[in-house]
């Protein structure tokens, strides 16, 4: 499959990386490809820079969002919540019309200092001002529950016996990247229905936030048993 990644960030990377191991074509979109490839610092959270992660990923190329989405069967929006909106009005609403776009970012408040605050909540969300604003795509909400790793590998954390969340209004989409999320090693997969339950999925983050500060790691998920 033709994968964009829109975000460069360590979600993006993971993801991406991923994928390309998975036998995916994938390609990292970014506003400014070249002021990208020119940072030399860590970024706030300590990762290496892209550059860094580029060169031991050279089959992955760095494109503009426009480029990486036009070429792409299917866009992961792997931003934070910030930049969501703007990246894929970046990439272009006729790039994104008929496409799987999978939203896995959060509307995550940091202006106040930390723990942050959601800017969307309880009568929508994030994935839904998405879907609203590029009606044209199929958008599916999934992956937001959880940090960059254990997305992209279930079966270090509780030998992937865990449960990830689908939601969306297209149930081709939903089954599309129902399939993408078991090949990644994902064994439970719940459906929580149309777009509208990524608001529950979205809101579990302040819980989370406080699990990782008590737990002191980032590696937790959750399971439901029934």
């Amino acid at each position: 499959m033709e994968i964009a990644v829109l975000g460069t960030g360590i979600v993006g990377r993971s993801l991406a990386g991923r994928l390309h191991e998975l036998g995916h074509h994938v390609v990292l979109g970014t506003r400014d490809p070249a002021s990208t490839r020119e940072r030399t610092d860590p970024d706030r959270m300590g990762n290496p820079p892209v550059s860094a992660w580029l060169a031991e990923h050279p089959d992955v190329e760095l494109v503009t969002f426009a480029d990486a989405a036009t070429g792409a069967d299917l866009v992961v929006v792997a931003t934070n919540g910030q930049g969501t909106l703007a990246a894929v009005e970046a990439a272009g609403a006729d790039a994104v019309a008929g496409k799987v776009v999978v939203d896995v970012s959060n509307p995550l408040d940091f202006s106040q200092g930390f723990p942050p605050t959601l800017f969307v909540k309880d009568t929508d969300s994030l994935a839904e001002q998405l879907q609203r604003g590029f009606s044209g795509a199929r958008v599916v909400k999934t992956l937001n529950t959880m940090t960059a790793h254990v997305m992209v590998h279930p079966e270090e954390v509780g030998a992937g016996d865990h449960s990830v969340f689908v939601s969306g209004d297209d149930a081709a989409a939903k089954q599309t990247v129902t399939e993408l999320l078991r090949s990644m090693g994902h064994t439970d997969v719940i459906d929580l229905g149309d777009l509208s339950t990524a608001r529950g999925a979205e809101m579990y983050l302040p819980l989370w936030l406080r699990l990782m500060g008590s737990l002191g790691t980032p590696n937790i998920q959750v399971k439901i048993v029934r």
